[in-house]
């Protein structure tokens, strides 16, 4: 009697084991899925591969202007904010290009280097703005991307999604991926182990 609890209470736990595995097997799959379908693609999408030294030429603030810079677009979201406009020396190509944040700064508003967050104060972007002009006027020489292809003229001083940022994105859903497979194949040897004591 106690033999058969013994062997029932081992299936559950085998059970619990292979039901736990398969579902870290099938939430890595859509964290695959997800991270294909979102990041994936801007940063294949991403022409500024190569990264380089840029020199700052000037740095330079301009009226207020309002973002997004794109037609279409709702009026709560539009808010004025000021223009730095900083152009760069390229120095792989020795080419005088306008330097923007990000990707997606060019997308927002090709007119400004650095466009703030609509949920920041007015005053509080003026001075980030201030500050992001002095910095650059007084660290002149810096890392900077751009495209090799020669498809954009102009640089961006960080990517959304480098190569490490992709690596470690897919870094968690590998390790439930493989953990997953880990507890099944544990799972199968304890049941063909328990196979090989029973007709012994």
């Amino acid at each position: 009697m106690l033999g058969k609890k013994l062997v029932t209470a081992q299936k559950r736990g085998e059970t619990r084991a292979l039901c736990l595995g398969l579902g870290m097997v099938a939430c890595s799959m859509m964290m695959y899925f997800f991270i294909g379908i979102t990041i994936v693609p801007f940063y294949t999408k991403s022409v500024w591969t190569t990264e380089t030294v840029c020199k700052v030429l000037k740095a330079n603030i301009k009226d207020k202007v309002l973002c997004p810079n794109s037609e279409g677009s709702e009026d709560e979201d539009i808010f004025p904010y000021p223009c730095l406009q900083v152009w760069v020396n390229l120095t792989a190509l020795g080419q005088e290009v306008m330097l923007y944040q990000t990707e997606d700064t060019l997308e927002r508003n090709h007119k400004c280097s650095y466009v703030p967050d609509k949920l920041e104060n007015s005053k509080e972007v003026k001075a980030r703005i201030e500050t992001i002009a002095s910095n650059f006027k007084k660290y002149q020489t810096f890392p900077c991307y751009y495209d090799p292809g020669g498809t954009q003229t102009s640089v961006i001083l960080s990517r959304l999604y480098p190569p490490k940022g992709l690596l470690f994105a897919f870094l968690w859903p590998t390790l439930m991926f493989t953990g997953g497979c880990l507890i099944i194949v544990l799972v199968k040897i304890s049941q063909y182990v328990s196979v090989l004591s029973a007709w012994q």
